[in-house]
């Protein structure tokens, strides 16, 4: 099974992607033959060129024209860049099969010869030098066949895709390759633009939502054209949505006083699952606000759109297909997993790819404190134990250096979904250890860069895994290097060593180079409940022969566990085994 690429954490996995591999079959045509993507294109982060750190990007004007019968897209960016730094070029990324037709800069044309985009990177040399503070706006005319995603959201690029009914559905997923899938971007974690608008063009029998508030909607004949407007987007968050929609709205009043606008839009026919979906809004939008802070994004929607892949958290207009399962849970998973990433994600986003866990770490977390939130201690722990079983330890969480987007996902070079499960259960042994007050206290300042958030009073911003270490230690007073160190610098997980001699048990930490690891240990002896401080990584407790002796009976402590590699171990040679059948069959 391939990687969980991007933003999808499997809960029951094979059961849920069963369920969408159905949906989609009835909806999605076979993929055409295209033109591989160039090296560039296809990859997304790394260290960005000094290039584009020498610009603010202050504003992106996008118009999307697409011609849904041909599959083809015509559009104009207008982008506006002040300088931090004198420069005397703007360098861009675009897929170079969408071809250029011309370039304006401050409303006059360039000759070809003053650009150039032969593998995706889009140089624009500049008529004069652009001195430190001064801006400039450049407009870039272009269009063609833009990539298919042949399996939304796992590769990049549109879904071109019918309705039941044989109707039109069209929508973007870009993560992992990244925005210059569609438009000219800076294709990097902090290349995201100050503002946003975006016009869609669609026959007016179809709908177009978009990220962000709607501005209007203008009248063009047969067509019209959509306008939304969004704040401080990430750049692969935003995402085009063409279908035969209705939408739901509604109002949440908010416990911080402002009200959320709520926005469901749905295809027709579906109303009465969508209608249930919906309803779950506003107890998501209550614990996220409760538990983490105000929505980030109140003053212009909590919005959700039927698409014809899985998910994927575009700011303000999450991408929903998950077909309205029922669940054991009692919430839609996918619903909340990618709206958790409006806080983890879109409000305070990770500096460079190799951050990644602040993203996805902290979203999958999300689930099991929901339902703890909604239900108790059951959905959580059981939430908890099927994470467990997905975690690879085959490569750190953080490499301590630039990294693009595959680097981080492949699950041969990088962490892939241990970004996701690791880093959910890292978090709940961090709550375990440090306490609820100061866990949130740690993530609110994370999320919003202040202890106290308000509506008003913070923006989207930037975060660096040393951020949120640097950030933990503050609040707690501790010096908690030593955790960070080894869960997610390290490949291994710690194990504990176990003694029983006589009437004494001993407990040793084995840690991955012999790193200090003093993570206190529980110990229940009889109906007798032991805290070892365990400060050298060492410690012994009092325990009669014949004694019931349980060690972190509440489950505290990510640990090596002999018996779930043994597990892992048994279900892929089952996988192995099934595969095999049937290739004889």
């Amino acid at each position: 099974m391939p990687t969980l690429r991007p933003r999808l954490l499997s809960l029951g996995l094979a059961t849920l992607l069963g369920t969408h591999a159905t949906f989609a079959a009835e909806t999605q045509p076979k993929q055409p033959e295209q033109p591989p993507l160039s090296k560039q294109t296809q990859r997304s982060g790394g260290q960005m060129p000094a290039e584009q750190q020498r610009l603010n990007f202050d504003h992106a004007e996008l118009h999307f024209a697409v011609d849904i019968p041909k599959e083809t897209l015509e559009a104009t960016a207008r982008l506006t860049f002040t300088a931090r730094e004198a420069t005397d070029v703007l360098l861009l990324d675009l897929d170079p099969e969408l071809k250029i037709s011309g370039i304006a800069l401050d409303g006059k044309a360039l000759p070809t010869s003053a650009w150039s985009n032969p593998d995706g990177r889009l140089q624009i040399s500049l008529t004069k030098p652009l001195a430190k503070g001064g801006k400039t706006t450049v407009e870039i005319r272009y269009g063609g066949k833009p990539h298919v995603a042949k399996r939304a959201p796992w590769d990049g690029g549109f879904v071109w895709a019918k309705t039941e009914d044989g109707q039109p559905w069209v929508a973007t997923a870009v993560e992992g390759e990244g925005c210059d899938m569609f438009w000219p971007c800076i294709d990097h974690p902090m290349g995201k633009p100050d503002l946003v608008d975006t016009y869609i063009t669609v026959p007016k029998t179809l709908a177009a939502p978009g990220n962000g508030v709607l501005v209007d909607i203008k009248d063009q004949g047969a067509n019209h054209t959509y306008h939304w407007r969004a704040k401080h987007p990430t750049t692969y968050a935003i995402s085009l949505n063409i279908g035969p929609f209705d939408v739901l709205k509604g109002d949440y009043k908010s416990r911080y006083g402002n009200s959320i606008p709520m926005q469901m839009w749905y295809l027709r026919g579906h109303e009465a699952q969508a209608k249930q979906l919906f309803g779950e809004f506003p107890r998501m939008l209550d614990f996220f606000e409760q538990q983490i802070g105000p929505y980030p994004f109140g003053d212009e929607k909590m919005g959700v759109v039927e698409t014809p892949h899985l998910g994927m958290e575009h700011q303000t207009i999450n991408a929903y297909g998950n077909g309205y399962p029922r669940d054991q849970y009692g919430f839609d998973w996918l619903l909340q997993h990618e709206f958790s990433h409006e806080w983890f994600g879109n409000q305070v986003t990770n500096v460079d790819w190799d951050d990644m866990w602040i993203h996805e770490g902290f979203g999958t977390y999300m689930q099991p404190l929901y339902g703890q939130y909604r239900y108790g201690d059951m959905p959580y722990f059981s939430m908890l134990q099927t994470e467990r079983t997905s975690v690879k330890n085959e490569h750190p969480i953080v490499a301590g250096r630039h990294q693009f987007e595959h680097e981080v996902y492949d699950a041969d070079t990088g962490p892939a979904n241990d970004i996701y499960y690791k880093g959910s259960l890292m978090l709940h042994t961090l709550r375990q250890m440090i306490g609820d007050q100061a866990f949130f206290e740690a993530v609110r300042r994370l999320v919003y860069g202040r202890p106290d958030p308000k509506p008003g009073n913070f923006a989207p911003h930037y975060a660096t895994t040393r951020d949120y270490i640097d950030i933990v230690n503050q609040v707690t007073g501790k010096d908690l290097n030593w955790f960070f160190n080894v869960y997610l610098y390290e490949a291994a997980l710690p194990a504990l060593e176990v003694k029983h001699e006589g009437d004494t048990l001993s407990l040793h930490w084995k840690v991955p180079h012999d790193k200090p690891f003093p993570m206190p240990v529980e110990v229940q002896v009889g109906d007798t409940m032991h805290t070892l401080p365990m400060t050298d990584g060492n410690g012994t407790v009092a325990a009669p022969a014949g004694a019931l002796v349980v060690v972190d009976p509440r489950s505290k402590v990510l640990r090596e566990l002999p018996h779930i590699g043994e597990f892992q171990q048994w279900r892929k040679e089952q996988v192995e085994k099934k595969m095999k059948a049937e290739k004889k069959s």
